[in-house]
């Protein structure tokens, strides 16, 4: 009587949950069309468009790709929290595949201008931009709580994967079919992620009306961003971090096709190879993120370390499987970071303050791709593209020590503890609800990512975060 129960709990939360799996299967959908348009025109810009000035070409394009994230947060963080989650993402994907089939209907009839392409990526951007933090917030409304961690493995590998594909796709079909094939492979992606999550019914988590179009927080409002930081000094310091790291790991999305341009001499198929290299790698570190162990802060700060010295690979050598090696890495970096640094996230902040933390989460992590890839971009112009990857590997080394020395969050006596999953330091932070008392404190062996259900987070195809990441890196894109 209780054997298919069981059968059924052990199958992946994307098999068993279904309105999980499609709205996941929608967020790999939009990830992979959006990453899949920037490496594209952002390879079209270099190879094509551009005679002279690529780098300031390619770096700006790349700018105005992230604006929306930055400059709408405060925008995004009162969508999510006023109306229906579904309503958010189904209407950000429809939006986006409007626009996409509107530059592919440009691009068949006629010679795109350059001004399209931008106005484009600065469209699909802004749809991303509401996208991705409502998905992050609505994981509560599809899955069990015991799912959580599951959850956010899909998830922030689900970034993984998405750029793995898109990034590997972009340079090639502008090669073979131009921006008018780009442009309708986005399109339709966007218009399948939008039927997917219209099928899908969204529940309202309990003392939550989030879900359904009623303010966040209580009898008070929900609270700014401004003080939703406040309250969490740790976490803000943490922001602080990768957002200087930043500054400096985005540069590679503005570095990758000048460097196949001028020292690989190579094609889209290049791009395409060293893109995947940081995708699978990206993949590799959501699978494993969960596995290593130590403090966040520290692991954090060593994967910090080990992302300089493979950035600085790139500026010693020109080797194909040299870069190739060395993108991994840095990209299996990039991933353990989002799993560790999203997961305790998950867990500090409270529910009512999620739709606006991760909100500015974004913002904030993403405030300097524009800078960077502008910076980048001009420096592209006048110093070697290995001169870039040697700058781009020092500017990490600050913060990664100033990661190593953050104290407040994470104890400094024992690391993690294997038997019950406690995140250490976790009791020294403790989240706080919406009037500024402190919540429960999470000192009950409350699993993070690192230890709780990593299994199932990890064994199943799953990422950013962010950070960006999507966290850390891919949170700029």
């Amino acid at each position: 009587m209780t054997a298919a129960p069981a059968a059924g709990r052990k199958l992946p939360l994307v098999l068993r949950n279904r309105a999980f799996g499609a709205v996941w299967l929608g967020q790999v959908l939009t990830q992979a069309a959006v990453r899949m348009f920037q490496v594209g025109v952002s390879w079209w810009l270099v190879a094509y468009a551009v005679s002279g000035g690529n780098g300031l070409a390619s770096g700006l394009f790349m700018a105005v790709s992230t604006l929306p994230a930055v400059a709408l947060a405060p925008v995004v963080a009162r969508a999510i929290g006023r109306f229906a989650h579904r309503s958010v993402l189904r209407t950000a994907a429809g939006g986006a595949a409007v626009a996409a089939t509107a530059l592919a209907a440009w691009a068949y009839a006629s010679d795109l201008p350059i001004a399209a392409a931008y106005a484009a990526t600065l469209a699909l951007a802004t749809c991303q931009a509401f996208f991705d933090p409502c998905l992050t917030t609505s994981v509560p409304e599809l899955v069990d709580d015991e799912d959580i961690e599951a959850a956010t493995g899909f998830e922030l590998s689900t970034q993984s994967l998405a750029s793995l594909g898109g990034a590997l796709l972009g340079a090639l079909i502008v090669d073979r079919a131009g921006i008018p094939g780009l442009a309708a492979g986005c399109a339709t992606a966007y218009a399948a992620a939008a039927v997917l999550i219209a099928t899908v019914r969204f529940r309202t988590p309990a003392g939550d009306g989030a879900g359904d179009g009623a303010e966040a927080g209580d009898a008070t409002g929900p609270r700014t961003l401004r003080q939703v930081l406040a309250g969490l000094p740790f976490v803000r310091a943490i922001l602080i971090c990768f957002t200087a790291a930043n500054l400096f790991t985005t540069a590679v999305f503005v570095i990758m096709p000048l460097y196949t341009k001028s020292v690989l001499h190579g094609d889209g198929a290049t791009v395409a190879l060293l893109e995947a290299s940081l995708g699978t790698g990206t993949l590799i570190g959501s699978f494993t993120g969960a596995r290593v162990p130590g403090r966040p802060t520290a692991v954090g700060s060593a994967c910090l370390g080990a992302m300089a010295l493979a950035l600085a690979v790139p500026g010693l050598a020109g080797e194909r499987p040299v870069i190739a090696g060395a993108l991994a890495v840095t990209g299996w970096c990039v991933g353990v970071i989002g799993v560790r640094f999203v997961a305790l996230f998950q867990r500090l902040v409270p529910t009512a303050d999620k739709p606006a933390f991760f909100a500015v989460m974004q913002a904030v992590l993403g405030a300097t791709f524009p800078v960077a890839s502008l910076l980048f971009g001009l420096l592209g112009d006048h110093l070697s593209a290995r001169t870039l990857c040697l700058i781009q590997a020092a500017g990490l080394v600050p913060a990664a020590l100033a990661l190593a020395l953050l104290r407040g969050g994470p104890a400094d006596g024992p690391e993690e503890a294997a038997a019950d999953g406690t995140a250490d330091g976790i009791a020294e932070e403790p989240a706080r609800t919406t009037t500024g008392e402190p919540a429960e404190p999470l000192t009950d062996g409350a699993p993070t990512a690192s230890a709780g259900k990593p299994a199932e987070a990890t064994a199943a195809p799953e990422a950013t975060a962010t950070t960006a990441a999507a966290g850390a890196a891919g949170g700029g894109r």
